[in-house]
């Protein structure tokens, strides 16, 4: 694959402080357009990520899910056409200058997904919860169990070709958006790969593993969706 057209999607909710260093790290040799989805933020998230040269959209209808949707929508109505979608968080908690590994495998092996693994990288002491580790553990053996293949992690830092991603029909608008990808692209017999990547304590404050609301509600949407596609 020549010059491969590989575009960056961060979705991005009160990032502020995070965004413009998440942006100005992305390896720009590799890359042809950062989407920064600006997903209902209260904070100055829009213009840190504009001036860090970022192309910034709106999805004010909050939810992870909803947001790399709107992501893949506006890569869609601009017949962008890319080989590669790389998908990262906006709160700096991925090593950015990691691109070139996930992209690698896709590029030279002919694989359809890498996810990027922290389970198999090197975490900074706290960086992931007690409860995002249990939770981690917990979803990724009971995928080996139902389905059959051996995952690490549902990290959001990933890459996935484009045509693949278009043909699994991701629909999921909030926490099962990672395990619904990784379980679709199994159960279609994709090639996938994990390769380890570094993660550290993320900037601000988590909406997620932060609470314990938002916690308990992400375990109990990725166990339900992992049943729900068997």
């Amino acid at each position: 694959m020549q010059q491969p057209k590989i575009i960056v999607i961060i979705p991005a909710y009160n990032e502020e402080k995070s965004i413009g260093k998440v942006v100005a790290d992305i390896p720009k040799a590799y890359i042809s357009e950062i989407v920064v989805v600006n997903n209902n933020s209260k904070d100055g998230t829009r213009a840190q990520a504009q001036s860090a040269g970022a192309t910034v959209i709106d999805q004010p209808k909050q939810g992870y899910g909803n947001a790399c949707l709107k992501g893949m929508e506006y890569v869609t109505l601009n017949n962008l056409n890319p080989d590669i979608i790389v998908f990262m968080d906006g709160d700096y908690s991925d090593y950015p200058e990691q691109i070139p590994l996930l992209i690698k495998p896709i590029l030279e092996d002919g694989i359809d997904m890498v996810i990027g693994s922290r389970a198999l990288g090197n975490r900074q002491r706290g960086s992931m919860t007690m409860p995002q580790i249990f939770g981690n553990w917990l979803a990724t053996r009971l995928i080996r169990t139902f389905y059959g293949v051996k995952y690490t992690d549902l990290g959001p830092f990933r890459a996935i070709k484009w045509k693949v991603l278009q043909d699994i029909g991701m629909v999921d608008r909030n926490y099962g958006w990672t395990v619904e990808m990784q379980l679709k692209v199994a159960k279609k017999k994709y090639r996938i790969k994990e390769v380890p990547v570094n993660y550290r304590v993320r900037i601000g404050f988590s909406k997620v593993s932060g609470t314990v609301k938002g916690t308990i509600m992400a375990g109990y949407k990725i166990i339900t969706t992992i049943f729900k596609y068997m």
